[in-house]
């Protein structure tokens, strides 16, 4: 067989990796499979895809982290380092969730500070950004904004389906149409959905890589609209959903299949929205040649 063999060049590298595994994976355990588990719930299902990107992004950019000089950043890294292992100690000693996961860009990028130096957090930087979307949602900021949106979400979908002839009608956050009733619940809000989806329009804007500054900006504004939009449309197809199918498919298969119809539509607006910009926004000329006519 043969032997991997382990230099002082690659030694340190290991030696991160290894205390990074000792610290997040039972973390990431917990979240997946236990009882309860936050990747399991609706909610934060995303969490579990956000930590798949992270690893295809950070084995992505390696060999260029590997290829940055080395201007070791002792002062800044060991700073970062002790505010990471701060809000982990402390997460994991009263159960804060937010903080033991808030604690991961902290831990990297000092790594990388300490290993590499500032480049390497340059290089780095979209995927250090990207550890935000494992981040929970604080629940005081959830409990502020989940009933301004359930009643927004359910006075759009009620009017629409309205004006297209439906025998619909609403009290508060209850959507009645036909026999049925139904409760747009905190999940159907929309707010965890824009998380999500945020997570999905940020990476997309990565992976496009455009160039012009009018273009990304108009991109990341629309991020947020367009998720309250996939939203709407999802409510839209469960209303439908259980008014022609009835409640048990409303509530059942076709509930969970809402959700990538979300998707779908917010995958299709970004696409929509990327090549209009595309083809509207002034191209930036190169410069003649010196010396041409």
């Amino acid at each position: 067989m043969r032997r991997i063999a382990i230099g002082p060049a690659e030694l340190p590298w290991y030696i991160a990796l290894g205390g990074f595994a000792v610290m997040y994976l039972p973390l990431y355990w917990w979240a997946a499979f236990s009882e309860g588990a936050l990747w399991q719930s609706d909610d934060h299902a995303h969490g579990a895809l956000v930590l798949l990107v992270l690893v295809w992004l950070f084995w992505g950019m390696r060999e260029a982290i590997f290829a940055a000089p080395v201007r070791s950043s002792r002062a800044l890294g060991w700073t970062l380092f002790a505010i990471g292992l701060l809000l982990y100690i402390v997460g994991r000693a009263v159960g804060i969730t937010i903080f033991m996961f808030g604690s991961q860009p902290f831990i990297v990028a000092a790594i990388l500070l300490l290993l590499r130096g500032p480049d390497a957090v340059r290089i780095a930087w979209f995927a250090l950004f990207y550890f935000i979307f494992m981040i929970p949602l604080p629940g005081i900021f959830v409990d502020t904004v989940t009933g301004p949106l359930k009643q927004g979400i359910s006075a759009i979908v009620v009017e629409l389906l309205y004006r297209l002839g439906y025998p619909i009608s609403r009290t508060g956050v209850i959507i009645s149409i036909g026999q049925y009733q139904m409760l747009v619940a905190d999940a159907c809000s929309g707010l965890h959905s824009m998380f999500s989806l945020s997570a999905l329009g940020t990476l997309f804007m990565y992976i496009m890589g455009r160039r012009r500054v009018l273009h990304n900006a108009i991109m990341l504004a629309s991020i947020l609209p367009t998720a309250f939009v996939a939203n709407i449309v999802r409510v839209i197809v469960l209303v439908l959903v259980t008014y022609h199918l009835g409640d048990e498919a409303g509530q059942g298969f076709l509930h969970g299949a809402a959700g990538i119809v979300l998707m779908l539509v917010a995958l299709m607006l970004f696409f929509a929205l990327d090549a209009l910009l595309e083809r509207v926004l002034p191209r930036r000329e190169s410069p003649s040649p010196s010396g041409a006519d």
